[in-house]
């Protein structure tokens, strides 16, 4: 089936390429990576309409450069909130639980995990915990007028729903990306 196919192991190839170079190297690497990812998120409210549907690919960003490296991924994921504070605050809420926070789990899972269903289960609970933390928890109405704040199983199973597709798209991205990114670093 194809969700139990194990993933290749090119990932894990290049993340020991991007680890003979040097520190310098990586650092700029992971501030190029946090600003991409900040600039991306803030085109939300740089650019109204349009840019709701470029703000998504801050994913991207933070997701690649958590395949590379963990430590780097958390600290490009770190640095573009504390890049979003000066650039946009208002996207504060937004980043680092749904985009962020999605890129950085897909990111984890690809280092543990070699599995799809896996990698994208990761991702789906952490963007479902994300939105539903952001709805219920901070009353941040994150989608809109659509849902109202009163909890409903139906509006979780909906956001499940929108969350496992949403996951499952950026695992098949994250992997054109990264063959795409390791003739690049190589």
């Amino acid at each position: 089936m194809y969700f139990l196919k194990p993933i290749s192991d090119e990932i894990h190839s290049t993340r020991m390429i991007f680890n003979k170079h040097k520190r310098t190297m990586k650092l700029m690497l992971v501030s190029i990576f946090a600003c991409i990812a900040a600039i991306l998120q803030a085109a939300g409210g740089f650019l109204p309409g349009i840019g709701y549907f470029i703000s998504p690919l801050a994913t991207a960003p933070i997701l690649l450069c958590t395949m590379l490296s963990i430590p780097f991924g958390l600290m490009s994921y770190f640095l573009t909130i504390m890049v979003l504070f000066i650039l946009q605050p208002t996207e504060l809420f937004v980043f680092p639980f749904t985009t962020g926070l999605l890129g950085l789990g897909i990111g984890l899972a690809f280092s543990f995990f070699r599995k799809r269903i896996s990698i994208i289960t990761t991702g789906t609970i952490l963007l479902l915990l994300g939105i539903v933390s952001l709805l219920y928890i901070f009353q941040f109405p994150i989608l809109g007028p659509v849902v109202n704040d009163s909890f409903s199983l139906l509006t979780i199973g909906g956001i499940l729903l929108f969350a496992f597709l949403y996951s499952w798209l950026w695992v098949e991205l994250a992997i054109i990306i990264f063959k795409k990114l390791k003739m690049i670093l190589v």
